[in-house]
Parts: C-alpha cells; structure tokens; sequence
C-alpha cells in the first residue's frame, strides 16, 4: 500500500518513559517521573468531585457545542463565547489550525527548538516546517522569524507563526516589546495567523512577560492556545482551548470531531478553572521547587537557564542519553533535549520537594560518576 513520504518520514512525538515500565525495568520500588513537566499536586480537588458526579451520566454522549465551558471561559477571559473553542489537549489544536489553514506543501514557520507538537503535526499534514535558528540564550528570535517571513512568504507559502511562550523545552519567553514590534509587522502580512502558545502562561513570574489575550485583542491576525494540562493538573483527561476571531473558530468547529472534549474532561475543565487557592498553591510550589533548582544546580556548577515554566533546562556537556539512562538507575525520569543541534541536554520538571531532592542528588552523583569513568 502506498504511503506518502512526509509520514515516512515522521518522527512520531516520544512521551516521557512511564513510571511502572521505569520499576520493572530497574527492579525499583520507587520512581520520581520528573520528564512530562506534569503538575505534582495532581488535580484540583474541586475537579475531582466534579468529575465523580459527572460520572453518572457517562451513558450520554457529551455536549459537543461545549455550552457552558465557553460562557464560563468567555467571562473568565472577557470575550465573546464566539471567540473560543475547546480541543482534546491543546495538540488536537494545533493539528486542527494545521489541517484547515494550510494545504500540502505550504509552510509552517517556528523556532528551532519549539515544542515538537508543531513540527509533528506539520509534517502529518503534508505540510512543510520552517524553523529559524534561537538566540545565544535559548530565546525565540523574532527578528529572524520576521527577516525568515519577508524572504519567504510567497514562495514557501507560509501561512502559520507558531511562538510558545514560554517555550517548551527552554522556558524562556518574548517580552512584551518583542512580540509587540513582531506582531505589527505580521498584521500588513496576507493570509498569516500567528498562534500565541500560552501552556505555561500560569508559571510565569517575568515582569515583561506579554499577555496573549492583549496581542489578541490588539491584533486580528493572532490566535492564542490555552491548556489544563499544566497548572489545573488534568493532563490525564485531554483539555485544550483556543482563542481566536469568530470566522477562526467557525472552521476549527466544522472540522473538529463532535463529541471530541469528554463529559469528565468538560466537568473538571469547569470545576477548575474559579479554584484561586488550588491555583495559588501550584505556583508556590512550582516557584519554590525552581528556586530550589537554582541553588542546588549553582553549587554543582552545573549550566541551566532560568524558567518561566514549570521545568528547567540543563545542559549537561555531556551524551544526554548516557544521562538519562544513569537517571533511570537512581529511579529518576527526565526528558533528554536536543537544543541547536547539540545532545546534550535534559529538561527536569518541577515535583514535590521529595521529588526535587532526590533528582538533584541523583543527577550530582551520576555527572560524578562519569566524570570518574571518563577521566
């Protein structure tokens, strides 16, 4: 059967090793999964029950218009329920904005370095990836991204801007300046949608750090991604939103599967969102789990770059998969970066204070010890 050459050749996205593949593969009674930058509290209590009383309706298909998620998302965030849509995890988005806006062969334009999702779903699409290099500090480059998009528009036919900020794997941002002088000049551009990742929007304590929702509402041509997977700690039941013009979301509509937000996903999405303490613990935890991580790593003498994220890039200056797999001995997960062309990164997420502790002392002992072997 023939298969065309772009799904040939797809690196299909590589989740974080499971916890219990990690036991039996080690003989280890305990592992601390600190590689899918999950949030450790787990879910909102208020989540849970909503999802538990929800639980007796799950003979009923679930409300595909999504009714009540976009009127309470729509006060939360001030806008028209017009103006927003729910996905399966913010991923089923992005392979959603790729499907409709662009057709084989135009082009999708990011940073290297980006979340993978966008280079994934591109390539599934029949749709090229264009990826400019990132600045000396792991930084989305816009000024290349707009030289990248003055050269190439027209003839590579680009058509989507893909910015998370914060990045994932690097946890650094675009401040407010930057991504206002990026977006004025895209807004002159024909037929371009910049697409403003917000998954990590909660974590962020940068003062300069600029809002989605204001590039959105300043500008027609942005749309903005939203997830509960990271901070509302629901990663398990997929919930995604998009926030965009009105006609944007009308096609997203059309070609998204009708029933594709479950009933249980819907109750806790609902539940989550107005519980301001379960919010406010997460980010305490998260800040002091990367304050932590700065301490620890400044005495090791180890190179990391400061997050606005709920993870933190390390460069190890050494083979991450030997790393990695040194990790996994201790009972430890953690996620191997390839960050401008060199293999020599992981990214740890932020856990519990248990969870840091020991990932810090493990990762102290095997940078040890092969420093041993190598010398």
């Amino acid at each position: 059967m023939k298969v065309s050459e772009e799904i040939l050749n797809l690196k299909p996205y590589s989740p974080g090793k499971p916890i219990e593949e990690t036991k039996r593969e080690y003989g280890l009674n305990k592992v601390y999964k600190l590689a899918s930058n999950e949030n450790p509290l787990g879910p909102s209590p208020k989540a849970v029950k909503a999802m538990t009383e929800a639980m007796t309706s799950l003979h009923r298909y679930p409300d595909a218009s999504f009714y009540e998620l976009r009127q309470a998302y729509a006060k939360h965030f001030q806008l028209s329920s017009h103006e927003i849509t729910f996905g399966n995890g913010s991923n089923e988005l992005i392979d959603l904005l790729i499907r409709v806006f662009c057709a084989p062969g135009e082009s999708v334009l990011t940073s290297e370095s980006a979340f993978i999702a966008y280079k994934v779903c591109a390539q599934a699409a029949r749709v090229q990836i264009l990826e400019t290099p990132m600045k000396e500090d792991l930084k989305f480059d816009l000024n290349t991204l707009q030289k990248t998009l003055k050269e190439k528009q027209q003839n590579q036919k680009i058509r989507l801007v893909f910015i998370a900020n914060p990045n994932n794997p690097t946890g650094t941002y675009v401040s407010t300046s930057e991504l206002d002088a990026f977006l004025k000049f895209t807004e002159s551009l024909k037929d371009i949608l910049v697409v403003i990742d917000e998954a990590y929007l909660e974590f962020v304590r940068a003062k300069d750090y600029p809002s989605g929702l204001e590039a959105f509402k300043k500008y027609k041509n942005v749309a903005v991604l939203k997830t509960l997977s990271k901070v509302y700690g629901i990663a398990g039941i997929r919930v995604g939103a998009l926030i965009a013009q009105p006609e944007i979301i009308e096609l997203i509509d059309r070609v998204r599967n009708p029933f594709n937000v479950n009933s249980l996903a819907q109750a806790a999405a609902l539940a989550t969102l107005e519980d301001k303490d379960y919010l406010e613990q997460v980010q305490n935890i998260n800040w002091s789990g990367l304050d932590s991580y700065y301490e620890e790593l400044e005495k090791m003498d180890v190179r990391y770059w400061r997050s606005e994220a709920n993870f933190i890039l390390i460069d190890t200056f050494r083979d991450h998969k030997k790393i990695f797999e040194a990790l996994l001995r201790h009972g430890v997960i953690v996620r191997p970066a390839v960050v401008r062309g060199k293999s020599s990164f992981i990214r740890l997420s932020v856990g519990l204070k248990e969870e840091n502790e020991a990932a810090i002392s493990a990762l102290n002992k095997v940078l040890k010890d092969i420093d041993k072997i190598e010398s």
